[in-house]
């Protein structure tokens, strides 16, 4: 059940100060005055609203995070060294196995109240007429269970495979269900032999992930071009659950910045030194936060906040 609270009103015209006044002020909010500023902005704001998130918003579906400090985080072992297309060039069943490892826990787990929060929050923007635009590091596929629509899958799906040769139209611009592949043989005898092959040029098939010695550019279902095309007209950045520690999340901070769009982070675990201080840090978890922060737009009226 949604926790009951009476949010605190904070006026929004201070967060068109400089970035410094802007720091200096979120240092003296409560937790309750940033809740309230976040759905404030968000009613009043007509234009694209841009969600990142990343691997904490799927910590309450039971999916480990990479960098967090939670048990069992995948960062702890040699992920560098795992997930690049190098070390499937060396052993491409051992790649395999690691993948489909991690895969199964992905492709098990539901979706969890923020993401539905998420899903619900596009439609009730579109509703009005504005944009939006989710942009997420995840490989699981719990944003498109919980029914997010315009959605960025920027490293890649856990329930697709691709050819492993980038000229192969499905190496750079298609892809194939995992569960489409014949993977018996392989789960048998794992080798090389036995990964399922390209039914178009007969090479061997490969996770649809995007690989640490990869580019965002090296096949079409990234759409990283639609990020970019997003990051030159977004108004509002909301990262929940991110790190910023990757190309993807460095991009959107620095646009945001340059463009003065309005940057939330919403992550209760998010360390105090967190090098974003242009930001107003939430720290919440997502899956209380954002349920609340949708009913509350919603039984509010706001959905007639002003064009800006």
């Amino acid at each position: 059940m949604l926790r009951k609270r009476k949010l605190l009103f904070f006026p929004r015209a201070c967060w068109r100060w400089s970035p410094d006044h802007r720091r200096l002020a979120a240092d003296l909010v409560t937790l309750e005055t940033t809740s309230r500023l976040l759905i404030d902005t968000i009613a009043d704001e007509r234009g694209l609203i841009l969600v990142l998130t990343g691997a904490g918003i799927s910590l309450a579906s039971g999916i480990p995070t990479f960098r967090g400090s939670d048990e069992g985080a995948v960062w702890t072992r040699d992920v560098t060294e795992l997930g690049t297309y190098r070390y499937f060039q060396h052993d491409p069943a051992g790649s395999w196995q690691w993948y489909r490892q991690r895969f199964l826990t992905a492709l098990r787990a539901k979706p969890n109240a923020a993401h539905f929060a998420l899903a619900a929050l596009e439609q009730w923007h579109v509703d009005r007429g504005g944009e939006f635009l989710l942009v997420t590091q995840n490989i699981d596929t719990l944003h498109e269970q919980a029914g997010s629509v315009e959605l960025a899958k920027v490293h890649g799906s856990a329930d697709r495979a691709r050819c492993s040769k980038a000229r192969c139209p499905l190496g750079s611009i298609s892809t194939l269900a995992v569960a489409d592949l014949d993977f018996a043989a392989f789960e048998r005898e794992p080798r090389s032999e036995t990964i399922p092959r390209c039914p178009e040029c007969h090479s061997l098939m490969r996770p649809h992930v995007l690989w640490f010695d990869e580019l965002y550019t090296s096949h079409l279902d990234y759409r990283w071009s639609r990020v970019l095309e997003a990051c030159e007209g977004m108004r509002l950045v909301l990262a929940v659950g991110t790190s910023f520690s990757v190309g993807v999340t460095d991009l959107v901070r620095r646009e945001a910045n340059r463009r003065g769009a309005q940057l939330f982070i919403i992550d209760p675990s998010a360390p105090s030194d967190l090098a974003v201080p242009e930001a107003v840090h939430v720290r919440e978890k997502a899956e209380e936060l954002l349920p609340m922060a949708v009913e509350t737009l919603r039984s509010t009226g706001r959905s007639q906040g002003k064009t800006r």
